[in-house]
């Protein structure tokens, strides 16, 4: 057997490629999977972070430093024709106001009127909001109407109470003295003031809450209303005991989010006041913390002082939560 050595034309084997060449458009192509794993794991992990982005940064501008600058300034005696000159004085801003009987009555004033206007006005919205539950003939519109006190300026809302208020010629007065009372003084009535003021914060937010309230209640199960028919409970009665508890958490986040609107109530008490400023009326039988922050540092210009208030309503809004946490947990343990 002899060996015999076959060649081959290289137009019979076809054309030669390199090997350098093959594999390098195996590398390239290697390469951009890898970067596209790559980027995909990093879209994954790191887009969330991109769309969250702009609200911290707007919260970093608008909410934490002013938050870190009014404490800074609390710490000093600064003026606010020149904000640039601080004097250390420590904690005296804050024990100044441990004596200031305008700030006591201040904050007497804001309880009040906060449960003038939160009491009433969850209640009715409550109550509102249980008949919108019902198929009525244009609910749509309803729900529409019960909402646009809410979308009123509070200044146009505000003025037109003020016409509504006046002593001379408002149209309450008139409707007191149509059934046989006198006139009240509304403006500079301790009492009458207060609620008066209460009366503009009811109008402006019991819809709110309302529209709240019933997409609450349009989460009820309606078979906890069908047993409560069966078992010859009328509509009261399903209310008190079918809807009510199960609005409890709803309920008490309006009352939360509630109080601390009235903690910082300002624009309708202001307003209300008509050109007196931020005094609160005659003998400030109306003002409230926000028109003592205000009066402070934009009317004296204490800047310093106006800081230590604003501390002390954070301060203020801190204990209601912290008691609305534990007052929670209690319920939710029982």
């Amino acid at each position: 057997m002899t060996d015999e050595t076959v060649v081959l034309s290289p137009s019979a084997v076809g054309p030669e490629r390199p090997a350098a060449e093959g594999g390098g458009r195996s590398g390239r192509g290697g390469r951009a999977q890898v970067w596209r794993s790559r980027r995909y794991r990093w879209d994954l992990r790191f887009s969330p972070y991109a769309f969250v982005a702009p609200f911290f940064l707007f919260f970093a501008a608008f909410g934490l430093f002013p938050l870190l600058y009014t404490g800074w300034a609390a710490l000093h005696q600064v003026e606010l024709t020149d904000p640039d000159s601080m004097t250390w004085v420590g904690l005296r801003n804050f024990t100044r106001l441990w004596d200031d009987e305008f700030f006591w009555n201040a904050l007497r004033n804001t309880v009040t009127i906060g449960l003038l206007s939160t009491v009433p006005q969850l209640a009715i919205a409550l109550g509102l909001a249980h008949l919108l539950n019902y198929r009525l003939r244009g609910s749509a519109f309803f729900r529409v109407a019960v909402l646009t006190p809410y979308a009123t300026s509070v200044a146009a809302a505000t003025l037109v109470f003020v016409l509504l208020f006046g002593r001379d010629y408002g149209m309450v007065n008139w409707a007191l003295s149509a059934v046989g009372f006198e006139a009240v003084d509304w403006q500079n009535g301790t009492f009458a003031s207060q609620f008066a003021v209460s009366t503009i914060v009811i109008w402006r937010w019991t819809g709110y809450n309302a529209l709240i309230y019933l997409a609450a209640m349009q989460a009820v199960p309606g078979e906890l209303y069908e047993s409560a028919a069966l078992d010859g409970a009328s509509r009261f009665q399903q209310f008190l005991h079918v809807t009510v508890p199960s609005l409890r958490p709803t309920i008490f986040f309006t009352c939360v989010v509630s109080t601390i609107g009235a903690t910082q109530l300002f624009g309708e008490p202001l307003l209300f006041n008509g050109g007196a400023a931020a005094t609160g009326g005659s003998d400030h039988q109306f003002q409230t913390l926000g028109l003592y922050l205000y009066e402070q540092g934009w009317v004296n210009l204490h800047l310093g002082r106006a800081s230590a208030i604003a501390w002390a309503m954070f301060l203020i809004l801190l204990l209601i939560a912290g008691a609305a946490r534990l007052l929670r947990g209690r319920k939710d343990s029982r």
